[in-house]
């Protein structure tokens, strides 16, 4: 059986002539590709610590498990689609409204769970009957819309959570960090957000050593006198050390909350497919159910030990775009780097220090672009949303999505913000089509911006308007 696990030396093994591309089955030199590696660990560095943190997990465990799952991803597409699996982001919005609720990590990692047990049935299907599966069901407007209203759902956390405990720090690090992502080129761009977060480390630790402690509001939302960087943690914390595990706690309210973010997970792994398909030249239209699978297993196998939920990430596309390597054993590398750094306590420690007025300054951002995704996806579907039928749904989805909208159907059950946001747009958009006069039911622009492409066995070109994450 072919695992990938078999590259051929690239030319000399040293530098490839310009113009050449490293394929996925080939590989430089073993020094290069263990350094082509802790690149790409340095690309998913960012979002892959950052998301746990706004998740109230373990970043330990999570960038462990992130090398698990890219393991689990490459041995599953056999070596032929490059790719890191990382922290998802999506999910940051579901764990805030979880815990509002009252759960624990244990339900929010019950409720990933079954989202990554739904993603893997899905990649099921997707072998099966072809990518025109996914087109039919969630078309470009209601991908977009939410998309859209995952990222614009998380507006409050910020404004609640994270600004309040220092505003200044959270307003210079939202300045950085903007500065960062627009006028930085290349590699540094694309871990702006990484970079903001190492400026507002330091501008913390400055801010204390000037002025001492600061009053306002501390992670719990309690008004006292605290540091604004607290590393009292990080000289208890072990240098070697398993992360903290624990199993996943199963809730009904936890999983429809959850359940929705598998839309934006689908369509990432599918523009993840195409993006990497045209870089290397290979027609990868097989493997996007099996690429969808592996990240629903990948998720299953963290979520199971109390990690997050992993997903292909857009900054190590950004890597392999740049160096024209998309050699699969310098994932290989990255993976075992990362399976390292898990095992190291005092890391976790040094990014749970992180003051909130920093996380303040990065989400204002963050969480805006997540959203603006959305619209980006109707922008290159060219979603007409002069046309009712998808206006109407949209728009009454983002608003019950984002305002927190509450149904209650019974003292114990109800349905609210993105769960309800995406059952109104999913089942509003396909009722309304149904019913629709003639003249509205134009042709859907599918992920490939067309159903030319399609041949007769009903396998089409996965498109590249997925959501891709500013971080991750």
């Amino acid at each position: 059986m072919n695992l990938g696990v078999r590259w051929t030396l690239h030319g000399d093994g040293r530098t490839p002539a310009p113009g050449a591309v490293v394929r996925p089955d080939e590989r430089l030199s073993w020094p290069r590709t263990v350094g082509l590696g802790a690149q790409h660990v340095v690309a998913m560095f960012g979002a892959s610590f950052v998301a746990p943190v706004l998740m109230g997990l373990d970043p330990n465990l999570a960038i462990m498990m992130s090398g698990v799952a890219t393991i689990v991803f490459l041995l599953a597409t056999q070596g032929r689609v490059p790719s890191y699996l990382g922290c998802s982001l999506s999910f940051v919005g579901v764990a805030a409204v979880i815990r509002a609720q009252g759960g624990s990590s244990a339900t929010v990692t019950g409720a990933v769970f079954v989202v990554g047990a739904a993603l893997f049935l899905v990649g099921l299907a997707v072998r099966r009957f072809g990518a025109r599966i996914i087109h039919a069901t969630m078309p470009p407007i209601v991908t977009g819309a939410v998309v859209m209203l995952i990222g614009f759902n998380l507006a409050p956390v910020t404004a609640a959570t994270y600004w309040p405990q220092d505003q200044w720090t959270a307003l210079s690090v939202m300045l950085f960090t903007g500065l960062a992502v627009v006028c930085l080129r290349g590699f540094w761009s694309r871990v702006a957000i990484f970079l903001g977060l190492v400026f507002g480390y330091a501008l913390s630790w400055a801010l204390d050593l000037v002025f001492g402690r600061i009053h306002s509001a501390d992670a719990s939302g309690k008004v006292t006198d605290h540091w604004r960087l607290d590393l009292s943690g990080v000289g208890q914390a072990d240098w070697f050390g398993l992360p903290n595990l624990h199993g996943p706690s199963f809730e009904w309210s936890a999983i429809l909350v959850a359940l929705p973010v598998v839309i934006a997970l689908i369509a990432e792994n599918a523009g993840h497919v195409k993006a990497v398909g045209e870089m290397t030249g290979d027609n990868l239209d097989d493997k996007l159910g099996t690429a969808i699978s592996a990240d629903g297993v990948g998720s299953m196998l963290s979520t199971a030990v109390g990690g997050p939920p992993n997903t292909t990430y857009s900054e190590n596309i950004g890597v392999m775009a740049a160096t024209r390597v998309y050699s699969t054993a310098a994932y290989w590398a990255a993976a075992c780097f990362a399976l390292l750094f898990g095992l190291c306590p005092k890391f976790g420690a040094v990014v749970a220090a992180i003051p909130g007025g920093v996380l303040g300054g990065i989400t204002v951002i963050l969480y805006g672009m997540i959203g603006l995704l959305g619209a980006q996806i109707w922008i290159n579907a060219k979603v007409d949303l002069r046309n009712p039928l998808n206006l109407v749904p949209a728009a009454a989805g983002i608003i019950i999505g984002v305002g927190n909208v509450t149904m209650e159907f019974t003292d114990t059950f109800s349905l609210s913000g993105i769960a309800l946001g995406t059952l109104v747009v999913i089942t509003g958009y396909h009722a309304l089509r149904a019913f629709a006069p003639a003249h509205l039911k134009t042709q859907e622009p599918l992920l490939d911006e067309g159903t030319s492409s399609y041949d007769d066995s009903g396998r089409g070109d996965p498109g590249d308007e997925s959501p891709q994450r500013a971080s991750s």
